[in-house]
């Protein structure tokens, strides 16, 4: 039995209010009261707060019936803001987010250097831009959320490893928390996307993994509703399991690495190599693909043996619910999904299902955005529908 003191109660009541108020988008006194099972004092007590701090508000909804029109409360959307930063490769996405998860500014800044602290420059100055810009409302930004490409440790927001930069041991969460006023999560970037998929796509699925293959693999886990991040929080690695014993190596220190075979890079630059081209990207193969380029398609579906290798092995780790795919590639390449459920043949593996994700290389900025809401509003966890105009296209990759 959980006890606790008069003050820890009220805690979890406005927890569960506030994320049936963002659930629901508007909704009544009433209705809060019969969906959280509180009475209706408890409710109406805990209402006056928030709404004392600016957090939601009362409309009166239009309705055609007899009677009073009913008061309908929602979250105070500007009230404060969330910036998520995407820390890729020579590139960072900054994303604003209001309270009800929508976009209200979108910036990419292509960066030349590598140089750890010249990168930590830029940010701690584009995040004091931003603190300017969107100090008139009651909160202003409220928090950032980084997503690093590489493993970060859960307990300190530590990178421990950063492949494409060579960052090794670098504590940005401590030194961006000492030029900032504001508070800074970091986590890993596969984290943050399974968490956009589970917050904005996928609300019914507590077992759901993200597979990303468009630079290297990453992956992120949720088990039972949670992110799993293992012991320092560096698990997920799931590219680094090894398909072909003895096989190409790796930058791990291993051979035959999955990402060496299913990842889009390495399949570009093997077709670079077959077709003696250059700089081969996404449209490129798609392009190729409507003159049904034989190659093309044969390396194609190679590719998809190797990618269900991989799917196989963590199926049967996982037996996960939902399975999000996030790629260019198998966007543009027609009947890809079947393809893969064709290759999974094992009478042991099972899965609920397989799918492309519809937020692409958003998902971490997004899954940033979402965790930033989470973290400020101190719930256990959100749900949020995001407008189809917000589902956003995919940007050409270079």
């Amino acid at each position: 039995m959980v006890t606790g003191d008069s003050s820890y109660i009220k805690k979890i009541n406005r927890s569960l209010i506030l994320r049936k108020i963002i659930e629901h988008g508007f909704i009544s006194r009433a209705d809060l009261s019969k969906i959280t099972g509180l009475n209706k004092a408890t409710v109406s007590v805990q209402v006056a707060d928030l709404l004392h701090e600016e957090l939601i508000y009362e409309t009166q909804v239009e309705h055609h019936s007899i009677g009073r029109r009913p008061i309908m409360i929602s979250i105070n959307e500007d009230a404060g803001y969330v910036l998520g930063v995407d820390l890729d490769y020579k590139s960072i996405n900054y994303t604003i987010s209001n309270l009800k998860g929508k976009s209200v500014y979108e910036c990419n800044e292509k960066i030349e250097t590598e140089d750890y602290q010249s990168i930590m420059k830029t940010i701690i100055g584009k995040i004091k831009e931003y603190q300017l810009n969107f100090s008139d409302r009651p909160y202003g930004v409220v928090n950032a959320v980084i997503g690093i490409h590489g493993t970060v440790n859960k307990q300190d927001g530590s990178i421990r490893f950063n492949p494409r930069y060579k960052w090794v041991q670098k504590n940005i969460k401590e030194e961006l928390q000492k030029e900032l006023s504001l508070p800074i999560f970091v986590e890993n970037n596969a984290n943050l996307s399974a968490y956009a998929e589970k917050v904005y796509k996928h609300h019914h699925s507590n077992n759901l993994l993200t597979i990303i293959l468009t630079s290297g693999i990453g992956s992120g886990m949720i088990i039972d509703g949670d992110l799993q991040k293992g012991f320092h929080g560096y698990a997920g690695e799931m590219g680094h399991m090894i398909i072909f014993p003895n096989g190409d190596p790796c930058r791990c220190g291993n051979h035959g690495c999955w990402e060496l075979y299913a990842s889009e890079p390495s399949l570009l630059k093997k077709l670079e190599t077959e077709l003696q081209q250059t700089n081969l990207t996404i449209p490129d193969i798609e392009n190729l693909l409507k003159t049904d380029h034989i190659i093309v398609k044969s390396f194609i579906d190679r590719y998809l043996q190797y990618v269900s290798i991989g799917l196989n092995n963590i199926i049967n780790l996982y037996n996960p619910e939902t399975i999000v795919i996030n790629s260019r590639l198998l966007k543009i390449y027609p009947g890809a999904v079947e393809k893969l459920r064709g290759n999974l043949i094992s009478s042991v593996s099972e899965y609920g299902e397989i799918v492309l994700s519809d937020l692409g290389n958003h998902s971490c900025v997004l899954g940033a955005c979402a965790l930033g809401i989470q973290h400020f509003l101190d719930v256990d966890n959100i749900r949020i529908s995001l407008p189809e105009a917000q589902v956003l296209k995919e940007e050409s990759p270079v």
